[in-house]
């Protein structure tokens, strides 16, 4: 059967924009009128349905375990750091890195944590994507906002000139990082290259929002994530793999 909007009942040949809805990547909608007049009553159905989807939290028992630690050069960003979990704990993950990179990292952490709410939560902003708007750049900029209130979180150049930069790069659809689209944990590791990025920007949302996405914490995974980082290349320690994260 094809494809037809919730609403109108278009299949894909009447209307080209027919797009999933965001959050349970069930129901097919062909304009955001459409989706924002079957809100009331999709919403009722739209949690159910995107709990069948793949869970993102980490489970455990899928941790494989190696001889040594080796962290994949990260893709689409200007500069590589070292160590990004003990940055991470220390509260300098966005310090030392150009520019166009920590706006690219705060745009993306604040995207990864929308779909993790979404997600574990069932917490859609009636200001975003996530119900039909075009943009989420009104939670954006509350997310700024806490950020900024984090004592040595954000880089020592960051200013509210610096935070208008980052707003109209998230607002240029031309970006990959961008605040008009949603975005999902397999299209960060696609993008990046790396399969721990989902868990950064989780745990730099978390230094934000001072609470892990579905309620959970990350400090005990950072810890030993962070010892890691610093065995590197040392002998006798079994050194876990997150490449099945």
């Amino acid at each position: 059967m094809a494809a037809a909007c919730n609403t109108c009942m278009k299949t894909g040949s009447e209307a080209e924009n027919l797009k999933r809805c965001a959050k349970c990547q069930t129901t097919y909608y062909c304009s955001r009128d459409c989706q924002k007049a079957d809100w009331r009553v999709h919403k009722k159905v739209c949690s159910k349905n995107a709990s069948t989807r793949q869970s993102s939290t980490f489970d455990p028992s899928k941790v494989e375990h190696s001889d040594s630690y080796s962290s994949p050069p990260v893709t689409n960003l200007e500069k590589q750091i070292s160590n990004p979990f003990t940055r991470l704990d220390n509260d300098t993950y966005l310090h030392d890195r150009p520019e166009k990179d920590v706006f690219k990292l705060i745009v993306d952490c604040f995207r990864m944590r929308q779909e993790d709410d979404v997600k574990l939560e069932g917490d859609v902003d009636e200001e975003s994507v996530y119900n039909g708007e075009s943009h989420s750049l009104k939670p954006f900029r509350r997310f700024l906002t806490l950020a900024s209130n984090r004592p040595n979180l954000l880089p020592p150049w960051w200013s509210a000139a610096k935070r208008r930069e980052c707003e109209e790069m998230a607002m240029n659809a031309a970006n990959w990082s961008n605040v008009k689209s949603a975005v999902e944990k397999a299209d960060i590791i696609e993008h990046y290259g790396d399969q721990r990025m989902p868990m950064q920007l989780r745990m730099l949302g978390e230094a934000v929002y001072r609470r892990g996405p579905g309620g959970q914490s990350g400090k005990g995974m950072r810890q030993m994530l962070m010892k890691m980082e610093a065995n590197k290349g040392g002998e006798g320690d079994s050194i876990m793999s997150m490449l099945s994260i």
